[in-house]
């Protein structure tokens, strides 16, 4: 049987549940603010509490593995149980890895989160294409597979972004914009909305690049980083119904009660809603 495309569960949950990604990211800071200690038994209390709460009404819930990771095998514990759980109650999860290597290596990440028999297999994954938009080959053959999806780094919300980013290719346009070129050629076709996103900051003014990509535009940066979803408009004019707005300290910072995490996914998802038109 042929997995439904990540795209078009997507398209779905965004429309059901609300176009909102909330961040599962664990920070030391964070777990110090929730009175938890920055061990095992903090991560595991943390992201349990962040599951529990929101997996159930939200659309996506994105962990972001570094933070998991510093942990070692027992924090990857913690996180393929949250992955599972996460998806049990319906939402779908982005694993925030920014994965990018050639050849074999490639192949290994692809396998270890878009492999439906990997216990880190995910709806989706974070990639970076700065090794030339080749080389994500293997992840992006992994996901048509499995019906996953990938988001493709494009115009990253951080400012040292642009010295890479906006850097002119060979041909004249930038390089986000060649590689939002390649995203847009892999979605040619797809309906509802094609399987591989890019990631496009909420900060960034405006964007500056065709962003026409018959796909899904992560938007990184709403909340602590400063933009809201009032500014997503000017940011991605007429693919703005396509964005996948995506906060972390926004909303785990209400925590560590349940009904605080609840009641600022909810409100962010109604500010989206108000700020986004609907097709």
């Amino acid at each position: 049987m042929t997995p439904e495309p990540f795209g078009a569960r997507l398209r779905r949950a965004m429309d059901t549940r609300g176009p909102l990604c909330v961040g599962i990211d664990p920070h030391a800071s964070l777990l110090t603010a929730w009175g938890l200690n920055d061990d095992i038994a903090g991560l595991e209390r943390f992201t349990r509490t962040v599951v529990e709460a929101l997996a159930d009404r939200v659309a996506v819930l994105k962990p972001q593995s570094a933070f998991f990771e510093r942990f070692g095998s027992r924090g990857i514990a913690v996180l393929e149980k949250a992955v599972e759980e996460a998806r049990a109650a319906g939402a779908l999860v982005l694993m925030d890895a920014k994965r990018g290597d050639i050849g074999s290596t490639m192949g290994a990440y692809a396998a270890t989160y878009l492999d439906k028999g990997s216990p880190l297999f995910s709806d989706a994954l974070t990639v970076s294409p700065y090794l030339g938009f080749g080389s994500l080959r293997p992840a992006l053959d992994a996901a048509v597979l499995s019906g996953s999806g990938v988001f493709v780094l494009g115009l990253t919300s951080n400012p040292e972004g642009a010295e890479v980013q906006r850097a002119a290719a060979a041909d004249g346009r930038s390089l986000a914009q060649l590689m939002l070129d390649h995203v847009a050629a892999e979605n040619e076709g797809a309906t509802p909305l094609g399987s591989v996103g890019a990631v496009i900051g909420a900060t960034l003014g405006d964007a500056g690049v065709n962003l026409a990509v018959n796909g899904p535009l992560l938007a990184p940066g709403i909340g602590a980083q400063g933009a809201t979803p009032a500014d997503l408009p000017g940011v991605f004019g007429a693919a703005v119904g396509n964005v996948l707005p995506s906060v972390s300290r926004g909303v785990l910072r209400h925590g560590p009660d349940a009904s605080g995490l609840r009641e600022a996914a909810d409100r962010l998802t109604d500010e989206v809603r108000a700020a986004v038109p609907t097709s």
